[in-house]
């Protein structure tokens, strides 16, 4: 069976991407964006330069997260930079991605969807790797809070885009974040990753950055929530699929709820021991199910609130609950492969489904530039524009391929 129906893929051809920004950063970068964007060839397909993009961004992660399995060890200096430089290597080519379908004339729902599914992935990995960065394995549970606010975060902006049906980005929001986080790893570069262990006027310098993101992240939780309940596009204030605008709280809830009994009730030990692993599982789980949301928002369809990467985090449930005939540890592993693998299978199937719906292909095109020249226009004023897709970075938000 399709992961999409007839009538979603109907919809989705109809689908207007809307998106409205007031970034402080974005407007500083789009003269080096614009500059990358004409050193790529016509030929080069706007979703490879997204995948490449993630795939640097996962690699450096991954190193940081190799020297520091648990984020308690101190991480060589190298690793931190490669970690900033493989973030603003994938921060360049997510923005990049919509103006070069711009300049090929394939522009399209399957780029918002890709670029959405590649930002959910980016989002796990970016929170680990800070985490090992800042050695924030030493507060445990300070890590699993941080990390999980970070994946609701990036569920509850497309809760909110599809409630309204357009995407909204502050002042401070996605792009503004992943400069925080390059100079985090800049400055363990400089000082080491010891510095974040220092204690400056009886305050540990780890509070300090637990306590700064924690701020930056509620007031970020409230500017993503803070309408839904009043901004339905909807018929009588409901989604845009004609829904509760409160439905999606419970594919989230399915998710934050078994990530915190699981750790609480685990005999072993399961998170303190395995700390990366246990995120990178549930993070997974949550970039899976927002990907469906991200789809029930452009179809206009119900989202279901079962899914099949919820079985992994059922299964070390029920483990724990017959008293963990199978080794915690040895699960959590075959679980964290499980999700991964669905994910992609997710996503790569969908993504098929997609391209021979619109008889187009993922990573290769012919392209058709605009008549007039093959460069970018220059940004509007009005960020609320569908062109604005192509103008306005944000990790979070599409470009409408």
């Amino acid at each position: 069976m399709g992961q999409l129906t007839a009538t979603q893929l109907r919809r989705l051809e109809e689908h207007k991407y809307s998106c409205s920004s007031s970034s402080l950063f974005d407007p500083l970068m789009q003269k080096w964006w614009r500059w990358l964007v004409e050193q790529c060839p016509l030929t080069l397909a706007p979703n490879l330069i997204t995948i490449t993009g993630l795939i640097i961004n996962i690699i450096t992660s991954l190193i940081l997260c190799y020297y520091s399995p648990d984020a308690k060890q101190e991480v060589p200096r190298w690793a931190c930079f490669l970690c900033a430089l493989g973030l603003f290597i994938y921060q360049s080519l997510d923005a990049i991605d919509g103006k070069q379908a711009r300049r090929t004339g394939t522009d399209g729902p399957l780029g918002e969807l890709f670029d959405h599914g590649c930002d959910s992935l980016s989002t796990v990995f970016v929170s680990l790797g800070v985490c090992c960065s800042v050695r924030l394995g030493t507060l445990p549970y300070w890590m699993f809070f941080q990390c999980m606010m970070a994946v609701s975060l990036f569920y509850c902006a497309h809760w909110q885009t599809y409630v309204s049906g357009t995407l909204r980005f502050g002042l401070v929001d996605v792009t503004e974040a992943q400069f925080g986080v390059m100079i985090i790893h800049a400055i363990s570069v400089i000082f080491g990753s010891d510095f974040w262990s220092l204690t400056l006027l009886e305050v540990s310098v780890q509070y300090v950055i637990v306590y700064g993101i924690l701020v930056c992240q509620l007031l970020l939780g409230y500017s993503y929530m803070s309408g839904v309940p009043y901004s339905g596009a909807g018929k009588n204030g409901s989604t845009v699929a004609g829904t509760s605008v409160l439905s999606p709280v419970v594919p989230l809830i399915y998710i934050l709820a078994p990530a915190i009994l699981i750790a609480w009730k685990s005999p072993e030990n399961l998170y303190l021991q395995n700390p990366i692993v246990y995120l990178l599982t549930f993070g997974c789980v949550s970039a899976r199910v927002t990907n469906r949301l991200v789809v029930a928002h452009m179809t206009k369809s119900e989202m279901a609130y079962s899914d099949a990467s919820l079985l992994g985090p059922g299964a070390l449930f029920l483990n724990q609950y017959f008293n963990c005939p199978i080794p915690e540890k040895a699960l959590l592993y075959v679980v964290c492969v499980y999700v991964i693998y669905d994910l992609i299978k997710y996503c790569r199937q969908v993504c098929l489904e997609i391209c021979q719906h619109l008889n187009i292909m993922l990573f290769t095109i012919v392209p058709h530039p605009p008549s007039c020249s093959g460069h970018v226009a220059a940004p509007e004023k009005n960020g609320s524009s569908s062109n604005t897709k192509y103008m306005t970075r944000s990790k979070s938000k599409v470009k409408g391929h």
